[in-house]
This record gives structure tokens, sequence and C-alpha cells, in this order.
């Protein structure tokens, strides 16, 4: 006498298959996957550093508002390496392409301590361009002085942001913020703000006055 498999051993032997197939490997993409967000802009998944979430709350806060200016003003000096023209070419196209990168990493350290602190960073162009204070350029090419006073102005807004936000950051008992923002990104700006002004000074070349 042959003993037939009733139908729950049937769905027991397929759901077998099923686990056995999605456990094997495939070469093939899973892609086309969306879900909801694990964490929202704006809160905070606190992590074990010994500060308030009320602290971390108010450093993400001003933090995210130094990174929209940072990458604002990293844009700004590859637009004007790439479009700078006239006698001082060859050393403002250097100069600027080396304060971008500067100002790049700095885009990374600003990015990373919004994350230590348990918030999220700005990251894509068009959040950027909704919260940074610094004008928008025209697209077209501008003369030398002017793309050197648009870098200037633009530093003079982080560094008065920056130094706000390290006072701050220091009154909350915030210290790697405070550190981050004075002896990285306000010590960087004041540096550059230097070497760029020297170029609007209309000295004398070669007989003095």
């Amino acid at each position: 006498m042959v003993q037939r498999s009733n139908g729950g051993g049937r769905s027991a032997v397929a759901s077998r298959g099923r686990e056995a197939a999605q456990a094997h490997p495939s070469p093939k993409p899973h892609t086309g996957q969306r879900a909801p967000e694990i964490q929202e802009y704006g809160t905070i998944a606190r992590l074990p550093i010994g500060l308030a979430e009320s602290v971390c709350i108010e450093s993400v806060e001003a933090l995210n508002q130094t990174l929209a200016d940072t990458i604002t003003l990293r844009d700004l000096y590859k637009k004007s390496h790439w479009q700078v023209a006239g006698p001082t070419f060859y050393q403002l196209h250097l100069l600027f392409d080396k304060h971008y990168e500067a100002q790049n990493e700095l885009v990374d350290q600003i990015a990373e301590r919004i994350q230590l602190l348990g918030g999220i960073s700005l990251a894509m162009g068009a959040d950027i361009a909704e919260e940074s204070r610094i004008p928008r350029p025209p697209r077209g090419r501008e003369e030398v002085p002017v793309q050197i006073s648009r870098l200037l102005e633009a530093h003079e807004l982080i560094i008065t942001q920056v130094r706000e936000a390290a006072k701050a950051a220091s009154e909350a008992g915030d210290d790697g913020t405070n550190d981050l923002l004075v002896s990285d990104v306000l010590r960087t700006n004041e540096l550059q703000v230097w070497f760029l002004a020297e170029h609007l000074v209309d000295a004398p070349i070669v007989e003095a006055e």
C-alpha cells in the first residue's frame, strides 16, 4: 500500500525549498529596494559619549550650518579654479585648488562630528543650497577681484558663525565640537583669508612709489 503525502507535507517541502533558494548566493543584484528612513533628519540617535541630548542637538544644528556653508565655499573655490583668467592665472589656479582641497577635508571632518553626536549630516546639493547663507554666484566667469571678494565674504561669514558656535559648544561642555571648530575650521579659514586678501593689495611691483 502506497502512502500519499498530504498537503501539509508538500507545503513544508516547498517552504524548505524557498528557504534554501534564499540562503543560496546569487549573482543577481537586488535592485529597486526602498524602505522607511531609519533616522529622520533633525533627530538624535544618542551615543554614550557623556553629552546630554540637548547639547548634541544644539551642536548638530550649528555644525550643519557650518557644513552647508563650507561645502558652498569649497565649490566656490572649484568654480574660481576653473574660471580664473588674467596675468595671475597660474598662481591663483593653483592657490584656489589648494584651498579647495583644505575645505574638502573640513567637510568630511564636520560631517563625521555630526554623525558622532548622533545627528544626521546634510549631504545632497539641493539641501546644501537651501541651508547655505553664502550668496550664489552667476554661472559665468567673473573678474579676479570679484572672485576673490566673493571668497573673502564667504570666509568671513563662516568665521563669524564658527566663533559663536565654538563658544556655545565650550559653554555646554562639548569640547570635541569646540576643538574641531577652533583648531580646524576657524584656523583654516583665517589662514586662507590671509592668502587671498594679499592678492587685493594695490602694491607696486617693480618700483616703490
